[in-house]
């Protein structure tokens, strides 16, 4: 037979006796009110407010909750909502003693500090609903036991960046989902965790709300927007159904009330009706940080009148948006209300995680989950899935070399190895054929394989500390880099100290260490030479110019003014680019100036100075991979210009115009086209012949006149990567449709020494 509640409280004053305590004046005012509860046949919940609790009350306190679960007590509420003197050790097992009645936990984790945190994390809980305030987590890892959890929470959570790959593993009836103001950003590996999922059907990065043009403006101060608007986000809210004692009673547990939150956090769903098969008959609600209890039962169908909408603070009003436009945050009102498919839409968007201002959010969001229902309090339609399938497909990849299926990379090279072994024997005209074709196939598979196997790619954070010199061990600042073009895991680069040091990135490993010579200057120009794999270029801001050979330089770091293979050239005043032509003949280097200067390799000599070659200064200069004469540069004059040298280059074979400052140009390696990075992600891709657009990656824009922006090709001519200053991001796009495959987002913490991140995405290109 159930413990009855007036046996609970009994026990509950014996076990303060024992402990030589007074009762808790919450406690027993909670024990009250689910007496008077159960007296009225209704839902006899008990709430716990921590913010109460002190470390003396924990033991007669546990004793308690550890009979809730065969007692007459339909639920209990752990509800904390300010800072309290509570221990985190205690507030954790107070939380775990209840295993089949912990409906609602509402918890600030600024008050229980962070080993806590990561309990809560790595354990679980049994509860239905939490409701989270956290201002530690920055990549999300709840890996613990969460099996019974419906409704998560976790808005204003302002250091949560990403979630963790085993993120969300063991949260299977988990259907509400809430990360409103975070600092969450990234489409792909987001996307990838929420997939783990099942049951998740409302997700909600930001909190939307729409009208008709005519109900907004017919909508005077003080007044409620009228029934039938309201009800297209009211229907999405969470409606707390906690009767709460007279203030005579528990006025210790009256709590401040904040109108806009009540407005902002009222996601509450009835957990009964998602789990009818469930024992539990309790009515299971969400509530949002620091919403009252007692305000949400005295008015729980309250609605926000448009008054309040405008004058809340962190509010983004878009003001009118037409149907048919597209340019910001598009399709996200389509076939969401009642109304018809022409009227004019009025759309705010409060408290929005950056992830919303992705381009194409919304779509990529529905795509990726088939099973979502509403997305930031807008209903998904079957017609608006259609369409975001459709625009998924014109503007993100699934897998590289648009593969649509995840492979094994191991039944992959099972499949290659066969093929091998049949090769053996001499093949027809069309099994050779076959077989030339099957082996581009391979690879190509396998890469997509690899990159399938994961959203997450392998960072490597490369702590670079000099101790080549045992007298001498110090801190690294790296400025420039260039990976070795024939042995992959080689790379040099120069410092802001004037260094230049050769690595092997894979082991972490200096191979040499080449000290600067002179006055401080920071080394902006390297190149490594084609043909002689062992030599490399190195310039400085200070104009000075070297060709080093790393076989004749020791590699404990005893290196001469004047070492064997070594050349010294004439200075390129504040230079900021050097390259190499296909031959390793000539080199160009351009700096701070109109002017390219022209290097003969073998004799060391400048042959040329071209000068006035644009309007402002020449930020990169880059010969053709395989013409040694032609070669290209870019300017912040806005121009990207081709060259040739055998025409003495006075005027270019053809001028490109982008619409801000080149900051970076280079060749395809088949030299057919020109990939131009222009100011704050302006990436375009011409064709090399005459400099016609090819291909505009659509790159979102920051605002930012200084967010500098570069692109390279990768290993073969398929994808390219780019990134900007401004940006923690690196965003990996096809080269032949501009469609999106991955953006990584890179995130260092800065120790003692300087860190450089060396990211592998699992792709052979």
């Amino acid at each position: 037979m159930a413990i009855d509640i007036g046996t609970l409280e009994k026990r509950y004053f014996d076990g303060c006796k024992r402990q030589g305590i007074m009762p808790n004046k919450a406690i027993v005012a909670a024990l009250f009110k689910a007496k008077i509860k159960k007296a009225r046949h209704e839902t006899c919940t008990l709430m716990v407010s921590m913010d109460d609790l002190r470390d003396v009350d924990f033991y007669p306190l546990l004793d308690l909750l550890k009979e809730i679960d065969v007692s007459e007590v339909d639920a209990v509420d752990m509800v904390n909502k300010s800072s309290c003197v509570l221990g985190g050790e205690y507030a954790s097992s107070l939380l775990h003693a209840i295993s089949k009645k912990l409906r609602v936990v509402d918890i600030c984790d600024i008050s229980f500090g962070k080993d806590f945190l990561l309990d809560l994390a790595q354990r679980g809980l049994s509860c239905q609903v939490l409701n989270l305030r956290s201002s530690h987590f920055r990549k999300l890892s709840m890996v613990g036991q969460f099996v019974r959890m419906q409704t998560l929470n976790l808005d204003f959570s302002t250091s949560l960046t990403s979630f963790r790959e085993d993120c969300f593993s063991c949260m299977p009836n988990l259907r509400f989902l809430s990360l409103c103001e975070t600092r969450i950003t990234n489409l792909w590996t987001t996307s990838a965790a929420l997939e783990k999922l099942p049951s998740l059907v409302e997700l909600r990065f930001q909190k939307c709300l729409y009208c008709s043009d005519m109900d907004y403006s017919s909508a005077s101060p003080g007044n409620e927007i009228n029934e039938d608007m309201s009800s297209s986000y009211v229907e999405l809210g969470l409606h707390v159904d906690l009767h709460s004692p007279s203030d005579e009673v528990f006025s210790h547990l009256q709590l401040d009330v904040d109108d806009e939150d009540m407005g902002n956090y009222d996601i509450v769903q009835d957990v009964r009706s998602s789990n009818e098969g469930s024992s539990d008959d309790s009515e299971v609600d969400f509530s949002g940080h620091r919403q009252d209890f007692e305000q949400l039962e005295l008015a729980p169908d309250r609605t926000l009148g448009w008054n309040e909408l405008t004058d809340m603070p962190n509010e983004i009003s878009f003001g009118t948006l037409d149907m048919q436009h597209d340019d910001l945050f598009p399709h996200e009102l389509v076939n969401l209300s009642p109304l018809t498919s022409t009227a004019t839409k009025k759309y705010i968007s409060r408290h929005a995680s950056p992830i919303c201002y992705e381009k194409h959010y919304r779509d990529y969001m529905i795509a990726s989950l088939p099973n979502l229902k509403v997305l930031d309090n807008l209903p998904v339609e079957e017609v608006e899935r259609e369409r975001a399938n459709d625009i998924f497909s014109q503007h993100f990849e699934y897998l590289p070399y648009n593969r649509r299926y995840k492979e094994s990379v191991v039944s992959l090279l099972q499949q290659r190895e066969i093929k091998s072994n049949l090769s053996c024997t001499p093949p027809s005209k069309k099994q050779f054929s076959t077989s030339r074709i099957s082996q581009c196939f391979y690879s190509r598979s396998i890469s997509a394989a690899i990159m399938g196997s994961s959203a997450w790619p392998i960072l490597h954070p490369l702590s670079i500390t000099s101790g080549v010199l045992r007298e001498e061990r110090r801190n690294f600042r790296p400025r420039q880099f260039e990976y070795h073009p024939s042995d992959s895991s080689l790379m040099v680069f120069g410092t802001l100290d004037g260094e230049v040091v050769i690595i092997n990135h894979e082991s972490g490993k200096i191979v040499r260490n080449i000290p600067s010579l002179g006055a401080m200057n920071s080394v902006l120009g390297l190149c490594w030479l084609k043909r002689y794999p062992s030599k490399l270029i190195a310039g400085s801001d200070n104009g000075s110019l070297r060709l080093y050979d790393i076989k004749h330089i020791p590699a404990e770091g005893g290196w001469l003014h004047h070492t064997p293979g070594s050349i010294n050239f004439d200075e390129f005043d504040q230079l900021t680019s050097v390259h190499v032509n296909s031959t390793d003949e000539l080199f160009l280097a351009s700096g701070y100036s109109k002017n390219v200067a022209l290097y003969d390799i073998g004799t060391g000599r400048r042959l040329h100075v071209f000068a006035d070659m644009h309007q402002e200064h020449i930020n990169v200069v880059k010969f053709s991979n395989h013409s040694p004469s032609m070669f290209a540069t870019s300017s912040f004059d806005q121009d990207v210009k081709m060259w040739d040298i055998r025409q003495k280059p006075i005027q270019p074979c053809y001028t490109a115009t982008s619409s801000r400052g080149n900051v970076m140009v280079c060749f395809s390696p088949d030299d057919h086209y020109l990939l131009v990075s222009a100011v704050d992600n302006e990436v375009k891709q011409l064709l090399a012949v005459d400099g016609r657009l090819h291909m505009d990656f659509g790159i979102a824009s920051t605002g930012s006149s200084q967010n500098y922006t570069r692109s390279y090709y990768m290993s073969g001519r398929d994808y390219v990567i780019s990134g900007s200053c401004d940006e923690h991001v690196v965003r990996i796009c096809c080269a032949n449709t501009g469609r999106r495959l991955r953006d990584v987002s890179l995130e260092a913490v800065m120790r003692h020494s300087t860190v450089t991140l060396h990211c592998k995405f699992g792709i052979i290109f």
